[in-house]
């Protein structure tokens, strides 16, 4: 069925699912619903909230539209926990990333079909995964033990609504594109998740405790929320 609406727009269905809702992510609605809801139904419930989600929609677009875009060619310049890497890129048999200084060399191979921009882009992207595994293990591990908590886990993903979550089990999982941002920031997310295995909550004994972990947080927290949007290695369009 053809979407009637003027803006992107998915339909969810669940058996878990008791009740309606309705979300916009990256300027798309995503509808989540019961299993067997009626469409009918459905499309009324949006029509009753259309203001809202157009709103929220231009919103989002607007600030996708801010986001840097890069060419992931020789000379490309990418953020790095404050700095600057230049993409230092040449032809070979093994494809691979190595950093040197300020410079992130990245070996493409002529054996690969892929074409070589999107060789550069998945070794880069593949490469700053690697350091935000180990990187944000290690902040996470030792803010842990400050906390006298346990961390069972660290996992990095490249999730789009959340830039960290803790489980209540203690397993902490990161947005590993928070590495394009300054280290103070990922210093403040790391507070903040560890902060969880204590309370699981944003409450005020929760935000004292990452005032006590990172004193000054709310000048980092700001800057997130003010920047997030753009901390993304998009894909090259092709």
């Amino acid at each position: 069925m053809a979407n009637a609406f003027p803006w992107p727009l998915q339909y969810r269905y669940s058996t878990r699912r008791k009740t309606l809702a309705i979300e916009v992510r990256e300027g798309r609605v995503l509808v989540r619903a019961p299993q067997g809801y009626p469409r009918v139904l459905l499309d009324r419930a949006i029509s009753a909230r259309v203001d809202w989600i157009t709103s929220k929609v231009q919103a989002q677009s607007a600030r996708i539209a801010t986001r840097p875009r890069y060419r992931y060619t020789c000379g490309e310049v990418l953020p790095y926990l404050g700095g600057k890497l230049t993409l230092k890129v040449v032809a070979g048999v093994k494809l691979g990333a190595c950093r040197e200084g300020a410079a992130l060399h990245i070996t493409t191979s002529a054996r690969s079909r892929k074409p070589v921009e999107i060789q550069v882009y998945e070794q880069v992207t593949g490469w700053y995964r690697e350091q935000a595994q180990t990187l944000l293990s290690q902040k996470t591990q030792q803010l842990s033990a400050k906390l006298g908590k346990n961390c069972r886990s660290v996992k990095v993903r490249a999730t789009r609504s959340k830039w960290g979550h803790c489980t209540r089990t203690g397993d902490i999982q990161y947005n590993w594109q928070i590495l394009l941002a300054p280290e103070s920031v990922v210093d403040y997310l790391v507070a903040h998740e560890v902060s969880h295995l204590r309370h699981q909550h944003h409450g005020a004994a929760f935000w004292r405790q990452v005032a006590s972990l990172y004193p000054g947080y709310d000048v980092h927290q700001r800057w997130l929320r003010e920047h997030g949007h753009t901390l993304s290695l998009p894909q090259p369009e092709s």
